[in-house]
């Protein structure tokens, strides 16, 4: 029997998850992160770098929530400020200009949606990556852990491969949000989630998503070294194709259209 979709927002909200930090330190032992967007700070909702994966250098992107709720205040409980996603643009193009695939984590209930955001150019950034993304020239693989939500998740989601835990979820909005909408009550958020269809098996089935990964041994060695034979094989195949720009624009042009098959890895 299927998890209902509103069980499954709250495995993806799970406070016990691996954050976005512990995929890449479990990844690239030699992580080196940078910081800032050069044009106003750093946001600690948004992690970058650069480092080895089983010996291709890469750039690593995540949007971390954090752990205790002294890392979670610090890092906005994980809702990107614009200067986060200027950060990651800044280390996509410099991706770009080296030559190294781009690896991004997501997990995040949306972008931080205070006034002090806004003031900075939160939609604008936010547009930015989507479209900066989408004429990036090297390979971008993109993996929801947690909630995918809304405009902020998609910032780091415009890729070649976009895959999801089995548990995570990927959403226009949250079920609360949706349902104070909709029906003026958030207690009607299990019915929305219904309505949303923002499992991965239900992204899966409409082409936004390429695989669905199991959660068996999550955070455990064996699962990070599963994950990174997965990212490992795949990168090798995209580094290894011709027209990625143009076969990225067909994929984001195909979604909506079912697919019959494609099992969970």
């Amino acid at each position: 029997m299927s998890t209902p979709a509103y069980e499954k927002v709250k495995l993806a909200r799970a406070n016990k998850r691996p954050t976005g930090l512990d995929y890449i330190h479990n990844l690239c032992a030699d992580f080196l992160e940078l910081h800032g967007d050069r044009r106003f700070g750093d946001d600690g909702a948004v992690v970058g770098g650069v480092g080895h994966l089983r010996g291709i250098p890469v750039t690593l992107l995540a949007i971390e929530k954090g752990h205790s709720a002294k890392e979670r205040m610090a890092r906005s409980f994980g809702a990107p400020h614009p200067e986060g996603y200027r950060k990651a643009l800044r280390l996509m193009k410099q991706a770009e200009k080296f030559h190294r695939p781009v690896v991004c984590f997501v997990d995040t209930s949306g972008a931080y949606c205070g006034v002090d955001a806004e003031e900075r150019g939160q939609g604008q950034a936010i547009g930015e990556n989507l479209m900066e993304m989408m004429t990036l020239q090297v390979p971008v693989i993109t993996l929801l852990i947690g909630e995918g939500g809304s405009g902020g998740a998609l910032a780091l989601s415009v890729a070649d491969r976009v895959w999801m835990l089995e548990n995570s979820v990927y959403s226009v909005i949250s079920p609360e949000g949706c349902a104070s909408i909709l029906w003026k009550d958030a207690a009607q958020a299990p019915e929305a989630a219904q309505r949303l269809k923002l499992t991965a098996q239900d992204a899966l089935e409409l082409g936004i998503i390429e695989a669905i990964l199991t959660e068996r041994d999550l955070g455990q060695t064996s699962f990070y070294s599963r994950l990174a034979g997965r990212l490992e094989e795949e990168l090798r195949t995209l580094q290894a194709q011709k027209n990625l720009t143009e076969t990225r624009y067909a994929r984001f042009r195909a979604f909506g259209r079912p697919k019959t098959s494609c099992p969970t890895e």
